[in-house]
């Protein structure tokens, strides 16, 4: 199948070239504690073998900044740092790693009095006095609050598109090309309508491609095939992550998911009718270094089998790991769990049902998984 690429202009990452010119990239993230410094070194060399180009690390801590100096000196692989609410720890991992990533909507965590301009200026010069790239990272859970206000709660696309061209032209205005952009929402249908809107205005900036919080497998893989198809079949998407919920021994699954869809967009094997569906939605987040507990991949595995009465339904449930994306990323499901390091909040809808333990979370969920169905049955009648 041929495929008439964005012109997207190249970036250096590392040893890899992302953009028109170069293969589509493949990426992940490590789910271990940054600071269990073995425990990641051993993931990042799994990803690595599996085939990724560029394995991101979470830091979130001074701490956390330390250990990637030890991560460092034990794998070849190419690093990308996702820097989260503290965005100053650029300047201690810098040096160390090949790649930057941040949120525009993190960067009101610290320092709230500084503008986001001033913020995003440091950014780029550490990239620029350590040799990084960076990377862009517009999540729909966690949008620019500024940007968020200016438009209908209804219109999620907007804001982040917004927030988007913004931040891209602050970088180019500080002559700094070397960048990539990544647009993600958990709904495919979404992803493929935010990232063409994009492309449509910026063809020249390199698409870092994701559907987030795509779940378990093989569901999750075929969310994000479906949003790959539509992008990378008209020329959009210059590096690529796959997001599925697996314990650790098994990401390197998805590397091999990313690179199967990417062979198959170009081999001509697509489905010849894309149907986003209808019916039960469960989302859950991959498992990254911010999961609190290990018990949300076993827990999201107990959500599917419990739930499947229900698949009839148009019903969202997301499973989230974290405290970073867990409260914002439940908000638009219809039932929501938010796993903490020791219980599990309940969400319906943005209600906070109370906390409940792992171990007695699955009859919570089940009684209000029925109340729903109920009242949507009630609606029909």
């Amino acid at each position: 199948m041929e495929i008439r690429r964005n012109p997207t202009r190249s970036v250096k990452i590392g040893s890899i070239t992302i953009g028109s010119q170069h293969p589509i990239a493949i990426q992940s993230m490590t789910a271990t504690s940054t600071q269990d410094i073995d425990g990641t070194v051993a993931l990042v060399n799994l990803m690595h073998d599996a085939g990724a180009d560029v394995v991101r690390i979470a830091v979130d801590s001074k701490k956390d900044a330390a250990a990637i100096i030890e991560i460092r000196k034990q794998t070849t692989a190419n690093l990308c740092i996702d820097l989260q609410e503290s965005y100053r720890l650029a300047e201690d991992v810098a040096p160390y790693v090949d790649k930057l990533r941040y949120n525009p909507g993190h960067l009101y965590h610290h320092e709230k009095e500084k503008p986001w301009q001033d913020k995003v200026k440091f950014l780029v010069q550490v990239a620029k006095d350590n040799d990084c790239a960076m990377r862009i990272g517009v999540n729909c859970g966690s949008v620019d609050p500024a940007m968020k206000d200016k438009y209908d709660p209804k219109d999620s696309i907007s804001p982040m598109l917004e927030s988007a061209w913004a931040h891209c032209e602050h970088l180019e205005s500080l002559n700094f090309e070397r960048f990539c952009v990544s647009l993600k929402d958990s709904d495919p249908s979404k992803v493929v309508e935010i990232n063409r809107q994009f492309a449509q205005r910026r063809p020249e900036i390199p698409v870092h491609l994701g559907v987030t919080e795509a779940g378990l497998p093989p569901d999750g893989i075929i969310k994000t095939r479906i949003a790959f198809e539509q992008l990378i079949g008209k020329g959009i998407g210059d590096t690529v992550r796959v997001s599925l919920t697996v314990p650790n021994h098994r990401k390197g699954e998805e590397i091999q998911a990313a690179r199967g869809i990417i062979d198959d967009i170009y081999a001509g094997r697509v489905r010849t009718v894309v149907d986003f569906g209808s019916g039960l939605n469960i989302i859950s987040c991959p498992s990254c270094s911010r999961v609190e507990n290990e018990a949300f991949v076993d827990l999201a595995e107990k959500v599917k089998e419990m739930t499947t009465y229900a698949k009839e339904y148009d019903i969202t449930i997301a499973v989230m790991g974290c405290r970073v994306n867990g409260p914002g990323e439940t908000d638009d499901a219809d039932l929501g769990l938010w796993c903490g390091p020791n219980h599990v909040n309940l969400k319906k809808g943005p209600i906070a049902l109370g906390q409940f333990g792992y171990d007695e979370i699955l009859p919570k969920l089940k009684n209000e998984l029925d109340q729903l169905i109920q009242s949507k049955s009630d609606a029909a009648v």
